[in-house]
């Protein structure tokens, strides 16, 4: 690996430090950020990644005064020294295990309407059990989320899919179920409504989450087995802006229960109805049960699976 041939002047060996520098420049794709993130002033990580590309005798990044993307030899050093920085985690937590101490990372990954799980009170938790874990967040959708743990850029993740949905190639835990509620401004004609069915809302101009995304899926696939077509006229990746185009009157949505319902509380703009055949979605736990860090097993605890009742 290119990773493994980079030498420096002191002492012929790889140099951790370098890799977690082009590592940082990689994801940011910005020198200043990514010293930012490693706590160096940039012009520290600047010189490190310099000297290692006169090591190597090639350039791994490709540089303007706006833009710095991976050349083709910087994506093969990346993916070689993400490896070996793993490797060198795990081996800090692993010998930290050994004497009953739990150390290292944790990526965790949330969907942006989870709601099966408080996830900061869990993170709250998790911390005071084991303040030597460094925990990271990351939020996306729930395909992509499974796919990071497929390829161990994750080590959980809490994911909602379409009734009769299972997350692929991971491990889950079924945490709820749940059902949409149709979202409405509050001066809108049904905000007042008892319950309502597809039928009567289809001709309604409807705000969702963006097309191809999990979240859009449990709406789409319920308009469809009821052989009706909606009109989507504006598409958001965040709850809020999806909320807020709503109180404008722009449109209404569905979305999941027992995560609007406790917004909506605080809104009075807003009007939440119940929908007699509308979507249904299951919120999982997601993991890997291929050798698992002692930071994954010690969460694995606290959420109460023990890597003992999951499904594949």
């Amino acid at each position: 690996m290119v990773a493994m041939a980079a030498m420096n002047q002191n002492d012929g060996r790889v140099d951790l430090q370098q890799m977690r520098y082009v590592v940082a420049v990689a994801e940011t794709r910005n020198f200043t950020r990514a010293a930012e993130r490693c706590f160096v002033v940039q012009s520290s990580l600047s010189h490190r990644i310099a000297g290692l590309e006169r090591e190597l005798g090639v350039k791994l990044f490709a540089r303007s005064s706006r833009r710095v993307e991976l050349t083709s030899a910087g994506a093969a050093f990346l993916a070689g020294a993400r490896e070996c920085l793993a490797a060198a985690d795990r081996a800090v937590a692993d010998a930290a295990a050994a004497t009953g101490m739990v150390r290292g990372r944790l990526a965790v990954g949330v969907i942006v309407t989870t709601a099966a799980v408080d996830v900061p009170e869990l993170l709250q938790r998790f911390r005071a059990l084991h303040p030597d874990v460094r925990v990271a967040l990351r939020s996306g959708r729930s395909d992509e989320l499974a796919a990071a743990i497929r390829d161990g850029e994750l080590d959980i993740a809490f994911l909602g899919l379409p009734e009769g949905e299972r997350p692929s190639g991971v491990e889950t835990v079924v945490l709820d179920h749940d059902e949409h509620v149709l979202v409405v401004p509050a001066g809108h004609r049904l905000a007042r409504a008892s319950r309502v069915t597809l039928r009567e809302i289809a001709e309604e101009t409807f705000v969702d989450f963006v097309a191809g995304t999990p979240a859009r899926a449990q709406s789409d696939q319920a308009f469809a087995a009821a052989g009706l077509v909606r009109d989507v006229a504006y598409e958001a990746g965040v709850v809020e802006l999806i909320t807020r185009l709503i109180a404008r009157g722009l449109g209404i949505a569905l979305l999941p229960s027992a995560f609007i319902r406790p917004l909506a509380a605080d809104a009075p703009e807003l009007a939440l109805v119940p929908v007699v055949d509308g979507p249904h979605r299951v919120e999982y736990l997601a993991y890997s049960r291929f050798n698992p860090s002692p930071a994954t097993r010690a969460m694995l605890d606290v959420l109460g699976v023990g890597g003992s009742s999951a499904g594949s």
